[in-house]
């Protein structure tokens, strides 16, 4: 019986410099499990540590099924499985490249160019995977604040267990905390000239990765499928 809390599908960069910088600049490897010493750079608004701490936990990467708890009678080795055969046949994405952007309050790396097919990989992941997902709970529901939402993604909230799917899918690499303006500003100058000699061009989803949320919130690399559809 796996100790593991909730799994999520996710992009991880493959082995390489850009994987290693990641790993630097969030003070974390994802696939070891071990804290990585972070730059003290030039320019950064305070430490780096501080300005984190979020995307930490998670690990680098780009969210293609958020987070959930397993359905009854789901083992973990049944996910590896599903996520085994899915990548099976669906193809990689391949984009121009990444750039950096602000999202609201936070830093994030994002694709440039045509997203429609990174979009639909998205949404053959969420459909496919969902029979291995528990329901939302009351408390789970709450905490994704409804109210806030369009009356669309209360839609795939309910339907899908997350409000940010299908149409509403916006693939991104998240670099900060949600941070003062002041402090995203000069932060996104620092991480513009850090990220700027590894970006990948282009940039590709090359990969279903199975993350698992420990006792302690921290997010573990525990399986990487290769896409090898047509």
């Amino acid at each position: 019986m796996s100790d593991f809390q909730r799994y999520a599908i996710y992009y991880a960069p493959r082995s390489g410099a850009f994987a290693e910088a990641a790993a630097e600049w969030l003070g974390r490897d994802p696939a070891t499990g071990r804290a990585v010493p972070q730059p003290d750079l030039p320019g950064l608004p305070r430490a780096l540590a501080g300005l984190t701490g979020a995307p930490r936990r998670y690990g680098f990467h780009g969210t293609i099924r958020a987070p959930f708890r397993l359905a009854k009678e789901v083992t973990e080795a049944m996910v590896q499985q599903a996520v085994a055969g899915l990548a099976r046949r669906l193809a990689p994405v391949r984009m121009a490249g990444l750039g950096l952007h602000r999202l609201g309050g936070f830093l994030a790396l994002t694709p440039e160019g045509d997203d429609a097919a990174l979009i639909a990989l998205g949404a053959e992941v969420v459909r496919a995977l969902d029979p291995l997902r528990a329901p939302l709970t009351p408390a789970e529901v709450a905490r994704r604040r409804p109210g806030n939402l369009t009356e669309r993604q209360r839609e795939l909230l309910a339907r899908w267990g997350y409000p940010y799917v299908m149409e509403e899918f916006r693939f991104h690499l998240t670099l900060s905390d949600d941070l003062p303006p002041d402090e995203a500003r000069a932060l996104g100058a620092v991480a513009a000239e850090f990220f700027a000699p590894v970006l990948p061009q282009p940039f590709a989803v090359e990969d279903l990765c199975i993350f698992a949320e420990d006792g302690a919130g921290l997010f573990h690399l525990i399986g990487r499928h290769p896409l090898t559809g047509g």
